[in-house]
């Protein structure tokens, strides 16, 4: 069955896969932006693979643009099935080291941007008592890393939000709700996180800087092993296929691991429950009865 899916974040690498296969796959795609004019390399991916994509404006962090791109898909449709929440930015600096400023962007980016995406669609996919919201999370949604602390706090802030509303809102009203947990994707999302650092003072020489230099040696080298090696680095494409077919199953987890490495950093956390079902239907019988 053809789809109408909202996916935001579509300038660059993922949000770019995403669309390209459901529109492949025949859904109608609405690939959203913060700016049009970066629209290019989506156009480009496009018309390689063939497909028609509808490209709309849409900046998590405005509620009114993230309300106007609703709308217009909803007057032009009449619905929306599914919701993936793409849009997303990294950050490599620990607490002392961020302002206060830079903390509040990291959580309105990858935290109430995907809030603000989900109260505007939850109306019409409630009066529906249908829908999927997939929100691209990450591995630092369960396990804490190092540097990554700020940006950790708001993919946790992401898989509690989403857990806690599959707990009712998906028996109630029949909505989906998954987490794709993803390790390192090759594409330009790194490259900013790095570029984001030199442009706000570089790696500081303090006692952070030996330790940030080994994680970032570490993070190197786990990119540059083969796929025998683990890598920790996927294609774009390839976690792009997990999130179609999270998409088109008609039981979809709550949680999922995009890659073995992903899997074996995680197992401490989710050997018992891979893909949270199970606590999930736990919580609403003990909250819900």
């Amino acid at each position: 069955m053809s789809k109408i899916i909202l996916i935001t974040g579509t300038s660059t690498g993922l949000g770019i896969s995403i669309a390209v296969q459901a529109a492949q796959a025949g859904h109608t795609v609405y690939a959203t932006m913060r700016n049009l004019e970066k629209r290019s390399a989506l156009d480009a991916a496009a018309a390689t693979a063939d497909v028609s994509l509808n490209v709309l404006p849409l900046d998590v962090s405005d509620s009114a643009s993230v309300n106007k791109a609703v709308d217009d898909i909803i007057a032009r449709e009449g619905r929306i099935d599914v919701l993936v929440n793409n849009a997303g930015a990294g950050f490599v600096r620990t607490v002392e080291q961020a302002t206060e400023a830079e903390i509040q962007w990291v959580m309105d980016v990858n935290f109430t941007g995907v809030a603000r995406c989900i109260k505007a669609v939850m109306p019409h996919m409630r009066q529906a008592r249908s829908g999927h919201i997939v929100t691209i999370s990450s591995v630092g949604g369960l396990v804490g890393q190092p540097f990554n602390e700020i940006y950790c706090a708001a993919k946790f802030a992401v898989e509690g939000m989403m857990e806690a509303m599959a707990s009712y809102i998906t028996p109630s009203f029949g909505i989906n709700f998954t987490l794709v947990e993803p390790g390192g994707i090759a594409t330009e999302f790194v490259a900013n996180v790095m570029s984001h650092v030199a442009g706000t003072g570089g790696i500081l020489d303090d006692e952070y800087k030996p330790v940030l230099e080994a994680y970032i040696g570490g993070s190197q080298s786990r990119g540059n092993q083969t796929r025998g090696g683990q890598s920790s680095y996927q294609t774009a494409d390839e976690v792009a296929e997990v999130v179609l077919s999270t998409i088109q199953s008609d039981h979809p987890p709550l949680r999922t691991r995009t890659s073995e490495w992903s899997e074996t950093l995680c197992h401490l956390k989710t050997a018992l429950d891979p893909d949270g079902l199970k606590l999930s239907a736990q919580v609403t019988k003990q909250f819900l009865g």
